[in-house]
């Protein structure tokens, strides 16, 4: 029987509670999403919030349909601790990549300035993080997806999705595309996690 664990329920219920707190206190989003450092909006407190925070419900509901199914398992296996470090870990890993790339787009593809006003918002950094997790961990178990509706191991899966991702996070940024999906953010998320997996494989944890 699938149970839901102690950390994932209670990261689930802050999402939550923050989207639609800040909807009846009328707070928008933005004021809690990253802008680039040299934006007059950054505040530093911005850099936990956004990974608390999302755009609309259909962005909070994949996010946490992530969560709900690919975060018990890494907990069941590492216990809580270890697990909060993990995920806290990747969502700042698809944070730092996220800010490299916008530095990137600036100073070298002719970015709008007004990029730096455009904030990253939501947990996706961290729910590629845990797919990682899933797929280092389970890279026999098969994901069956609904839309498309087919089954591949996790392994493949992630390899695939963070290929996706690649391709699309280089066509925006040729683009110069303002706003939209943060695609390098979804693959720091992923980055940090297979670095971190692969540290604690090597020389272990304390946690």
């Amino acid at each position: 029987m699938y149970r839901i664990t102690d950390v994932v329920k209670h990261l689930l219920i802050i999402n939550v509670l923050v989207f639609f707190g800040t909807m009846l206190l009328g707070v928008s989003s933005a004021y809690l999403g990253l802008f680039y450092p040299t934006s007059d909006y950054f505040r530093p407190y911005q850099i936990v919030t956004h990974m608390f925070m999302h755009g609309n419900e259909m962005h909070l509901f994949f996010n946490m349909i992530g969560l709900f199914f690919f975060g018990p398992p890494p907990e069941a296996v590492w216990g809580p601790r270890r697990f909060l470090f993990y995920y806290l870990f990747t969502g700042f890993g698809a944070m730092i990549l996220y800010l490299l790339v916008k530095t990137f787009e600036l100073q070298y593809m002719g970015a709008s300035p007004q990029i730096v006003n455009i904030p990253m918002v939501g947990a996706s950094g961290a729910i590629f993080g845990l797919l990682v997790a899933y797929a280092m961990l389970f890279p026999n178990n098969v994901i069956s997806l609904i839309f498309p509706p087919i089954s591949m191991k996790a392994k493949y899966f992630v390899l695939i999705y963070a290929g996706i991702e690649l391709f699309m996070g280089i066509g925006n940024t040729y683009r110069a595309s303002l706003g939209g999906v943060a695609h390098f953010a979804h693959l720091g998320g992923a980055l940090s996690g297979f670095l971190l997996i692969l540290y604690w494989r090597k020389f272990g944890t304390r946690l």
